[in-house]
């Protein structure tokens, strides 16, 4: 895929998540997220982080979180969060959005699905409807789906994705799963909000590795 159209769509995806929290009121700001234990505060410090994080602080902090990057990176953001009001986090994340700096290892789209993804953590618990849009929707979760990193390879194995809203499928198994491309994508990253909307049995295979575990 051109690196320059997944760049421009980071850009808009990062440009429309400042949009959203400059709307958000100050109580919205203490809610928590998707993200267990992250409160939208940290979360929006951990995108406007993202684009500033470079090999050094990413090799420090791997040796204080003894190489847990999911412990890592909220680490970093709850500290960037100290550091920062909303406003300026805002700021931030205008400034950076169009950065095609990334994590090491990371792919061109993984910021993408990043902020996709993250804008529905931040937007959900609050009872705000975040339009996804469809092709980066796409694209981001086929990548998720065949990405070590993501965990999706595992979570929806044995499993076939069929998206309601779009004329797209993705995965291999015996087991279907039918919804909206942004539950799909929040169901393969281990979002249990994303199940509700979701139908087939596929459902409980991706469920049970849901963290936590969620029955369906």
């Amino acid at each position: 895929m051109d690196e320059g159209k997944v760049l421009a769509w980071t850009e808009a995806e990062r440009l429309s998540v400042a949009d959203l929290l400059e709307g958000l009121d100050e109580k919205d700001w203490t809610a928590a997220t998707l993200c267990p234990k992250w409160t939208v505060h940290e979360m929006a410090a951990h995108l406007a982080l993202s684009p500033r994080t470079g090999l050094k602080d990413t090799i420090i902090g791997a040796i204080k979180a003894k190489g847990d990057w999911d412990r890592m990176t909220a680490d970093q953001a709850i500290g960037h969060a100290t550091r920062f009001e909303p406003a300026e986090l805002i700021a931030q994340i205008r400034e950076d959005a169009g950065s095609d700096h990334r994590s090491p290892g990371a792919k061109p789209i993984d910021p993408l699905a990043d902020v996709l993804i993250h804008g529905q953590d931040i937007a959900r618990p609050l009872g705000l409807i975040r339009p996804m849009p469809e092709e980066q929707a796409i694209a981001s979760l086929e990548h998720i789906l065949a990405s070590p990193f993501w965990g999706a390879r595992k979570r929806c194995k044995g499993v076939k994705m069929i998206a309601t809203d779009a004329g797209w499928t993705g995965g291999e198994g015996p087991d279907e799963v039918r919804g909206p491309l942004a539950d799909l994508l929040m169901a393969a990253t281990g979002r249990g909000t994303g199940l509700a909307a979701l139908t087939g049995p596929g459902r409980t295979r991706i469920g049970a590795h849901c963290t936590p575990p969620v029955a369906v």
